[in-house]
Protein backbone atom coordinates (compact mmCIF):
# COMPACT_ATOMS: atom_id res chain seq x y z
CA UNK A 1 0.00 0.00 0.00
CA UNK A 2 1.32 3.41 -1.02
CA UNK A 3 0.39 6.66 0.76
CA UNK A 4 2.68 9.60 0.06
CA UNK A 5 2.19 13.23 1.13
CA UNK A 6 4.05 15.99 -0.72
CA UNK A 7 4.57 19.20 1.27
CA UNK A 8 6.26 22.49 0.52
CA UNK A 9 5.62 26.12 -0.27
CA UNK A 10 3.29 27.19 -3.06
CA UNK A 11 5.07 26.90 -6.38
CA UNK A 12 7.37 24.13 -5.11
CA UNK A 13 5.98 21.69 -7.68
CA UNK A 14 3.85 19.46 -5.45
CA UNK A 15 1.09 19.09 -8.03
CA UNK A 16 3.44 18.83 -11.01
CA UNK A 17 5.60 16.14 -9.41
CA UNK A 18 2.67 14.49 -7.62
CA UNK A 19 0.69 13.90 -10.81
CA UNK A 20 3.70 12.48 -12.66
CA UNK A 21 4.77 10.35 -9.68
CA UNK A 22 1.28 8.92 -9.14
CA UNK A 23 1.03 8.09 -12.85
CA UNK A 24 4.41 6.33 -12.72
CA UNK A 25 3.35 4.28 -9.67
CA UNK A 26 -0.11 3.55 -11.07
CA UNK A 27 -1.86 5.06 -8.03
CA UNK A 28 -4.37 7.88 -7.51
CA UNK A 29 -3.37 11.52 -7.20
CA UNK A 30 -5.17 13.97 -4.91
CA UNK A 31 -4.43 17.67 -4.75
CA UNK A 32 -5.86 18.60 -1.33
CA UNK A 33 -6.90 22.10 -2.44
CA UNK A 34 -8.73 20.72 -5.49
CA UNK A 35 -10.34 18.05 -3.31
CA UNK A 36 -11.64 20.71 -0.91
CA UNK A 37 -12.94 22.84 -3.78
CA UNK A 38 -14.76 19.87 -5.31
CA UNK A 39 -16.29 18.81 -2.00
CA UNK A 40 -17.56 22.27 -1.09
CA UNK A 41 -18.19 23.65 -4.61
CA UNK A 42 -16.25 26.79 -3.71
CA UNK A 43 -12.75 28.07 -4.34
CA UNK A 44 -10.15 28.18 -1.59
CA UNK A 45 -10.28 32.02 -1.54
CA UNK A 46 -14.09 31.87 -1.17
CA UNK A 47 -13.80 29.42 1.71
CA UNK A 48 -11.14 31.62 3.36
CA UNK A 49 -13.39 34.68 2.98
CA UNK A 50 -16.45 32.88 4.39
CA UNK A 51 -14.83 30.99 7.25
CA UNK A 52 -11.74 33.03 8.05
CA UNK A 53 -8.34 31.40 8.32
CA UNK A 54 -9.20 29.45 11.48
CA UNK A 55 -12.37 28.00 9.96
CA UNK A 56 -10.61 27.16 6.72
CA UNK A 57 -7.70 25.45 8.52
CA UNK A 58 -10.15 23.30 10.51
CA UNK A 59 -11.89 22.30 7.29
CA UNK A 60 -8.52 21.60 5.68
CA UNK A 61 -7.50 19.38 8.60
CA UNK A 62 -10.74 17.41 8.33
CA UNK A 63 -10.23 16.90 4.60
CA UNK A 64 -6.59 15.90 5.18
CA UNK A 65 -7.80 13.23 7.61
CA UNK A 66 -10.28 12.06 4.98
CA UNK A 67 -7.75 11.70 2.16
CA UNK A 68 -5.22 10.38 4.67
CA UNK A 69 -7.28 7.21 4.85
CA UNK A 70 -7.10 6.60 1.09
CA UNK A 71 -4.87 3.77 -0.05
CA UNK A 72 -2.51 3.82 -3.02
CA UNK A 73 -2.44 7.57 -3.32
CA UNK A 74 -0.07 10.50 -3.71
CA UNK A 75 -1.42 13.61 -1.95
CA UNK A 76 -0.27 17.14 -2.73
CA UNK A 77 -1.00 19.26 0.33
CA UNK A 78 -1.66 22.98 0.43
CA UNK A 79 1.36 25.11 1.24
CA UNK A 80 0.03 25.89 4.71
CA UNK A 81 -1.34 22.45 5.55
CA UNK A 82 1.74 21.21 7.48
CA UNK A 83 1.83 24.37 9.60
CA UNK A 84 -1.41 23.89 11.53
CA UNK A 85 -2.70 21.58 14.24
CA UNK A 86 -0.96 18.20 14.30
CA UNK A 87 -1.08 17.86 10.50
CA UNK A 88 2.60 16.92 10.07
CA UNK A 89 2.41 14.32 12.84
CA UNK A 90 -0.73 12.91 11.26
CA UNK A 91 0.84 12.69 7.79
CA UNK A 92 4.03 11.13 9.18
CA UNK A 93 1.90 8.52 10.95
CA UNK A 94 -0.28 7.80 7.92
CA UNK A 95 2.38 7.48 5.23
CA UNK A 96 5.59 8.76 3.74
CA UNK A 97 6.10 12.53 3.79
CA UNK A 98 8.28 14.49 1.39
CA UNK A 99 9.25 18.14 1.66
CA UNK A 100 9.83 19.60 -1.80
CA UNK A 101 12.62 22.00 -0.97
CA UNK A 102 12.94 24.92 -3.40
CA UNK A 103 14.98 28.10 -2.93
CA UNK A 104 13.43 31.57 -2.82
CA UNK A 105 14.74 32.59 -6.27
CA UNK A 106 13.13 29.58 -7.97
CA UNK A 107 9.85 30.10 -6.11
CA UNK A 108 9.89 33.78 -7.06
CA UNK A 109 10.45 32.93 -10.73
CA UNK A 110 7.58 30.42 -10.70
CA UNK A 111 5.14 32.50 -8.69
CA UNK A 112 5.59 35.92 -10.29
CA UNK A 113 3.82 34.61 -13.41
CA UNK A 114 0.98 33.10 -11.35
CA UNK A 115 -0.04 36.03 -9.15
CA UNK A 116 -3.51 36.24 -10.72
CA UNK A 117 -4.28 32.64 -9.73
CA UNK A 118 -3.03 33.17 -6.18
CA UNK A 119 -4.92 35.98 -4.43
CA UNK A 120 -2.43 36.23 -1.55
CA UNK A 121 0.20 37.34 -4.09
CA UNK A 122 -1.88 39.85 -6.04
CA UNK A 123 -0.84 43.49 -6.13
CA UNK A 124 2.71 42.89 -4.92
CA UNK A 125 5.67 44.44 -6.71
CA UNK A 126 8.53 42.11 -7.64
CA UNK A 127 10.49 43.23 -4.59
CA UNK A 128 7.49 42.79 -2.30
CA UNK A 129 6.77 39.36 -3.77
CA UNK A 130 10.35 38.12 -3.27
CA UNK A 131 10.33 39.45 0.30
CA UNK A 132 6.93 37.87 1.03
CA UNK A 133 8.06 34.48 -0.28
CA UNK A 134 11.32 34.63 1.68
CA UNK A 135 9.62 35.47 4.98
CA UNK A 136 6.82 32.94 4.54
CA UNK A 137 9.23 30.17 3.54
CA UNK A 138 11.46 30.94 6.53
CA UNK A 139 8.51 30.71 8.92
CA UNK A 140 7.23 27.44 7.41
CA UNK A 141 10.49 25.54 6.90
CA UNK A 142 10.44 24.22 10.48
CA UNK A 143 7.13 22.51 9.71
CA UNK A 144 8.14 21.28 6.26
CA UNK A 145 11.37 19.98 7.74
CA UNK A 146 9.40 17.50 9.87
CA UNK A 147 8.76 15.46 6.73
CA UNK A 148 10.64 12.16 6.63
CA UNK A 149 12.30 13.06 3.33
CA UNK A 150 13.64 16.27 1.82
CA UNK A 151 13.64 16.42 -1.98
CA UNK A 152 15.03 19.06 -4.34
CA UNK A 153 12.01 20.43 -6.20
CA UNK A 154 13.93 22.92 -8.32
CA UNK A 155 14.20 20.71 -11.41
CA UNK A 156 10.60 20.48 -12.64
CA UNK A 157 10.74 22.86 -15.60
CA UNK A 158 10.61 20.38 -18.49
CA UNK A 159 9.28 16.91 -19.20
CA UNK A 160 12.76 15.45 -18.97
CA UNK A 161 13.42 17.17 -15.64
CA UNK A 162 10.08 15.94 -14.30
CA UNK A 163 10.84 12.38 -15.47
CA UNK A 164 14.25 12.54 -13.81
CA UNK A 165 12.71 13.86 -10.60
CA UNK A 166 10.15 11.04 -10.62
CA UNK A 167 12.95 8.49 -10.85
CA UNK A 168 14.99 10.17 -8.09
CA UNK A 169 11.93 10.32 -5.84
CA UNK A 170 11.10 6.69 -6.54
CA UNK A 171 14.64 5.71 -5.53
CA UNK A 172 14.53 7.90 -2.42
CA UNK A 173 11.25 6.38 -1.23
CA UNK A 174 12.02 2.82 -2.34
CA UNK A 175 8.75 2.40 -4.26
Amino acid sequence: MVRIFLTGYMGAGKTTLGKAFARELGVSFVDLDWYIEERFHKTIPQLFAERGETGFRELERNMLHEVGEFENVVVSTGGGTPCFFDNMDYMNHQGQTVFLDVDVDTLFRRLRVATQQRPILQGKSSEELRDFIGKALASRTAYYGQARYRFDGSRLESRSQIAGSVERLRTLLGV
